[in-house]
């Protein structure tokens, strides 16, 4: 599964000042093509042709120059496919205005919709990408706490009125200051995003990874109970314990994890499922860690 995610802050940057420059071009270019169109000017050659979608500047940049980790996502797709209809339609309208043929309102009306689809489509890829960049721990990619409790009461509200279940997950890295005082905290550092990372590729499109802590995340599983939860957990634990973290050239290390399970009840604050979660992980620390424990009825399995 391709998430956004996964892209680092660096390259978000990056996207969002090409689209900022895409809204740009798109805008001067639409000027020139309703300036050709009432003055009755020779259509430029360019936007005659059947690729003109991959001449313009938007086109060079969105077929050739984007990173390959967001080619899949839903929204860049939209966002190539308003822009190659677009540019059909507009094709159309200049060799009807090069054969002096009368343009019919609805013609002209489905290339203004589709100048204002790709408008939106541009916006909202736009909105995303910000979203990402502002709300999450630029490190792991990680939704930062500070948004944490809006997102989980969003949720919880959203059980409530679907009548389904939701698990959360907290996951600490166990015996993680070793790392950074036998290694460096910069290597720490690069435990933590590898790990987040893994996680992320792992969980489906509407679960949510948060960064509760230094080295701790919180998961939120929708439509998941404490048995589906544990499954989940428990392949995650389990393949992050495989999991080599390369440090440098001819050297890896692997980590382990605790996690402690609780549902997200519908009756009361979030803070207090939160808690819950708290006490089942800090059961498997207790326990020896590397191993689940479940907060369920007010007590520990």
């Amino acid at each position: 599964m391709t998430e956004l995610n996964l892209v680092n802050h660096d390259e978000l940057k990056r996207i969002l000042a090409q689209l900022d420059q895409g809204l740009h071009n798109h805008q001067q270019w639409h000027n020139d093509i309703i300036r050709t169109l009432i003055c009755r000017l020779p259509g430029d050659k360019h936007d005659m042709d059947p690729e003109a979608h991959k001449e313009c500047r938007f086109g060079q940049w969105y077929y050739g120059d984007t990173p390959h980790i967001i080619a899949d996502h839903q929204g860049f797709v939209a966002l190539g496919d308003s822009h190659q209809n677009m540019h059909q339609l507009a094709t159309r309208l200049l060799a009807q205005a090069t054969r002096m043929e009368k343009i019919a309102p609805h013609e002209y009306d489905h290339f203004a919709n589709s100048v204002e689809q790709l408008r939106l489509e541009i916006y909202s890829l736009k909105s995303e990408l910000e979203n990402l960049l502002f709300n999450h721990d630029p490190l792991t990619g990680a939704i930062n706490r500070i948004n944490m409790p809006s997102i989980l009461r969003e949720q919880q509200e959203l059980s409530k009125r679907q009548n389904e279940p939701c698990c959360l997950a907290l996951i600490d890295f166990d015996w993680f200051k070793n790392i950074n005082d036998n290694y460096s905290h910069q290597l720490g550092d690069l435990v933590l995003s590898s790990v987040a990372h893994f996680i992320l590729e792992k969980l489906r499109r509407y679960d949510k990874l948060f960064r509760y802590g230094g080295e701790e995340f919180l998961i939120c599983l929708p439509f998941t109970d404490l048995q589906e939860g544990k499954e989940v957990a428990e392949r995650l634990r389990s393949e992050i314990a495989e999991l080599p973290i390369k440090l440098k050239q001819n050297e890896s290390i692997k980590i382990t994890v605790s996690v402690g399970l609780a549902m997200l009840d519908i009756d009361i604050p979030i803070e207090t499922s939160i808690e819950y979660a708290v006490k089942a992980v800090n059961a498997a620390k207790e326990a020896g860690r590397n191993c689940i424990r479940i907060y369920d009825i007010k007590r520990i399995q």
